[in-house]
């Protein structure tokens, strides 16, 4: 033991039971512990035994009644030295002078390092922290005791600093209070040094340190605001200037508004602000005690020209209510408390350039009991003014990030096509999943399991799943841009059909039972796009080439210790790639600048090419007509010491 207390328990049959508790030193010369007996007592030396009694249990408490601290000036009952406690101690279970049990303690213990004796009212004076370390060692926080883990600490022994010697603390706070900095001409700290370190380095000594600067108060920065704050106009009846992709909608009260969203990690956030044109459609799980009202529709919002638009709210009722509840515990319907509340919201917004022109809401109500967990589902939708219907063209300059990639089946008379992945539910199982379009810029992979029996023909169990991957793409062209005329065929591209390799050969009978090859479980689509330019800031985006190919694997059949009238599923997954590329052909690299790599201001620390960027347009870390001003005083400068360093000028005077 290490703390000043211990317990045990004992077990058993504890009537007759006497405890005791003796010392029992270690004999020098055998290394062996004496002979105990039953005549111990409850107290020896400076330990204590004291018992709870239990059902059919004891409850022993061995305790030290001696003081742990360390000895100050003129201080008796204290710790000499260190180890404080070194001891040998034995708890008997005795029964009628018989030991029936006994429990060996090996005391170990140290002094406390807490300091309670008296603090001297004598003044610290403080040294000028910009000119001098406040302390040589700032993890010496204990007067009169030694503290744990500080190595610079002069009040810890040689035997204490054995117990912690590999886990001082580090750094400044450790007692490196001036460590060398790189900027030293003899610091080797830079594991690259370069060629003209030794012109620029400082030379210097370490009482005259840049870590002198941490402890110094010096003028304070104007500070800056966050960037995703959004500044606002202060000239009345007109805050904004309009909206643009991914902006916050703000109210009328110059705050977010907001709407139940997932965040990165799964969960529903209530205070999420919705953003400009990107779409999304969530479902948070709720039950009745931690149900929260979300923003009233009363709320008004800003158009994005200084107006404000009400929002026009239409209340149903939900009719069949098993699709957002299921019961988690079983509760008789009269004893439950039930609270009308909202099940689904669909938000639609109608905008037309940068302005929002339109709100309209759909609240949809339901009872929602104690006991029962709800799905609720939350929808944000924007139309454009030109074209209200999600069927035809959105007037959006390209494609936008999270809105379903554009598909048409020129084959068929009704030209509209689809484009979509697994939506697994329930057990996962094909049977039952859905299917969720394609969403453009958003990288995605799903699947759905199938179930194959032991007897399945491999050819059939290759068309099967080769219907099953096709029925997701219905379509044969995909839209170049957002807004894709079905009238015109330049505006899609054909998608590449790369179909899995035919296999004749059932491989499924004889020895072979239950293992079909060449099964095309996986389906690959590959969309190639670019910025191809901007429209109002927005990046215009268009689909360059599509391709679907498919992947195949070897399906054995899994089973247990029998497996006879049992099925195996085989998973079939669909992924989603979006790869861009730049819209022209990078220029390519001449074989100077292959061969001499100095002047390349991606691979070396000096930039001879930017050697002028100061005087540039690019920079912007001072006004232009000032940097201006200093580089053609500097140029005069230069060219004054040309001139005066010249040998006939000299001839002059």
């Amino acid at each position: 033991m290490s703390a000043p207390r211990a317990n045990s328990f004992f077990l058993g049959n504890s009537s007759g039971v006497n405890f005791s508790i003796i010392l029992s030193p270690v004999d020098e010369k055998t290394g062996k512990l004496h002979l105990a007996n039953c005549s111990g007592n409850k107290r020896v030396s400076d330990w204590n035994l004291n018992e709870t009694r239990g059902v059919d249990t004891y409850e022993v408490t061995v305790s030290l009644t001696r003081n742990l601290q360390l000895c100050l000036p003129n201080a008796t009952d204290c710790c000499t030295a260190a180890p404080c406690v070194v001891e040998t101690l034995q708890v008997l279970a005795c029964r009628d002078s018989v030991i029936v049990a006994r429990l060996l303690i090996q005391a170990e213990m140290y002094a406390n390092s807490s300091f309670t004796g008296n603090v001297s009212e004598n003044v610290t004076i403080i040294p000028n922290q910009a000119f001098q370390p406040l302390g040589s060692c700032p993890c010496d926080l204990t007067a009169g005791a030694c503290d744990v883990r500080c190595c610079c600490d002069t009040e810890c022994t040689p035997d204490l600093k054995q117990l912690f010697n590999e886990s001082c603390f580090t750094g400044v706070f450790g007692g490196d209070v001036n460590p060398p900095f790189d900027q030293l001409c003899s610091s080797h700290s830079m594991e690259y040094t370069p060629d003209w370190f030794p012109f620029l380095c400082v030379q210097s000594s370490l009482n005259n340190t840049p870590f002198l600067g941490l402890f110094y108060h010096g003028s304070v920065s104007t500070p800056r605001f966050p960037s995703f704050k959004i500044p606002l106009q202060i000239s009345p009846g007109r805050l904004f200037t309009g909206y643009r992709q991914g902006d916050p909608i703000m109210t009328e009260e110059d705050e977010y508004f907001v709407i139940p969203q997932q965040s990165m990690a799964g969960q529903c956030v209530g205070n999420a602000p919705v953003a400009y044109l990107q779409n999304f459609d969530v479902k948070c799980l709720t039950n009745l005690a931690s149900y929260k009202e979300g923003l009233p529709h009363d709320v008004r919002i800003n158009s994005g020209t200084g107006d404000f638009i009400q929002q026009n709210v239409i209340y149903r009722t939900i009719t069949d209510m098993d699709k957002f509840k299921t019961e988690s515990e079983a509760l008789h319907p009269a004893e439950v408390p039930c609270q009308n509340v909202t099940f689904a919201e669909h938000y639609t917004f109608i905008w037309k350039d940068k302005n929002i022109e339109q709100v309209n809401v759909t609240v949809f109500l339901g009872s929602l009991c104690d006991g029962e967990i709800l799905t609720q589902r939350f929808t944000v939708e924007f139309q454009c003014l030109e074209s209200t219907t999600p069927a035809e063209p959105s007037g959006n300059p390209g494609y936008q990030v999270g809105k379903p990639v554009r598909a048409a089946n020129m084959n068929a008379t009704d030209t509209f096509g689809r484009l979509n992945i697994w939506q697994p539910a329930g057990r996962g199982l094909c049977t039952s999943a859905t299917h969720t379009p394609v969403l453009f810029g958003l990288d995605s992979h799903s699947g759905c399991l199938l179930e194959v029996d032991i007897n399945e023909d491999c050819s059939l169990l290759r068309g099967n799943v080769t219907e099953k991957l096709d029925s997701l793409i219905q379509a044969t062209h995909v839209g170049k841009r957002d807004n894709s005329s079905f009238s015109d065929l330049n505006d899609w591209v054909e998608i590449i059909r790369l179909d899995p390799l035919n296999s004749d050969t059932n491989m499924s009978t004889g020895s072979l039972k239950g293992i079909c090859p060449d099964i095309p479980a996986n389906l690959n689509i590959r969309i190639i796009f670019a910025n191809v330019g901007a429209v109002q800031g927005i990046p215009w985006q268009e689909v360059l080439a599509v391709q679907i190919s498919y992947s195949t694997v070897i399906w054995q059949f899994q089973c247990g210790l029998i497996c006879e009238n049992t099925t195996s599923f085989l998973p079939i997954t669909a992924s989603v790639q979006f790869i861009k590329v730049p819209a022209q052909p990078p220029i390519p690299l001449t074989r100077f600048q292959m061969n001499y790599t100095e002047f390349d201001c991606n691979r070396n620390d000096v930039c001879w090419p930017q050697l002028l960027y100061p005087l540039t347009r690019f920079y912007t870390g001072e006004p232009y007509p000032q940097c201006l001003a200093k580089g053609l005083s500097l140029a005069f400068l230069v060219l004054l010491a040309a001139i005066l360093s010249n040998p006939w000028f000299s001839k002059l005077w």
